[in-house]
């Protein structure tokens, strides 16, 4: 009895200890095998560290420490990490380029037309299908936390607003419009070359509107 209070003991201060020495390198709450070193650790120890409770593997060679605190970027970084064959779009992808005033509950996620949805647990995601230019043209590639991402860039997603306002609305089309060329995000020459290439019959109407 007494040497099992002694492991219970034991393991839970190397768990404590660990998980003290990730916080204090400053990792954030994803890091890679090779960051280990900044916190003293190794990857041989990583398996321990996952037995323990401290960091869980939320991807091939991607983990997290479990007690970190959620940054404003921690949802959509988690979704990239579980969904690696995937857009950050519409309206994650305006709170990303702060385009408008959405603060979405779930993470808006493009996948190939034929791809089979995700479904992970404490995520709520919004699963958009393209194909053809749609999963191409205007994407860029970027990290979230150290988490390799494509997201449709500003007048891309811009435009898909209007192009698939079946789902976002008209209203934040609009204020997507207005806003992205109010703070020069944007320009008239940009979307119109989305539009060429992604047609819109509302975003033309708009553009043309405003070329007058």
């Amino acid at each position: 009895m007494h040497s099992k209070r002694a492991y219970i003991l034991r393991h839970h201060h190397a768990a404590d200890h660990a998980n003290a020495r990730l916080h204090a390198a400053k990792l954030g709450a994803f890091f890679r095998p090779s960051q280990l070193g900044e916190a003293g650790l190794t990857p041989d120890q990583l398996p321990s560290l996952i037995r323990r409770r401290v960091v869980e593997q939320v991807a091939r060679g991607l983990y997290r420490i479990l007690d970190a605190k959620p940054t404003e970027n921690y949802f959509l970084t988690m979704a990239c990490a579980r969904v690696p064959n995937s857009i950050v779009c519409l309206l994650s992808a305006l709170r990303v380029h702060g385009i408008g005033s959405q603060a979405p509950a779930h993470v808006w996620l493009g996948i190939p037309h034929k791809a089979r949805p995700p479904r992970l647990r404490r995520l709520q995601l919004r699963i958009v299908r393209l194909s053809g230019p749609a999963w191409t043209y205007g994407v860029k590639d970027v990290e979230f936390e150290g988490v390799p991402a494509r997201i449709t860039g500003p007048a891309r997603t811009v435009a898909d607003c209007f192009r698939l306002e079946r789902l976002v609305g008209p209203e934040i089309a609009i204020e997507a419009l207005r806003d992205a060329l109010g703070k020069r995000l944007v320009t008239i020459a940009e979307l119109s070359r989305v539009e060429e290439v992604l047609p819109s019959r509302r975003l033309r109407a708009h553009l043309e509107m405003r070329s007058i």
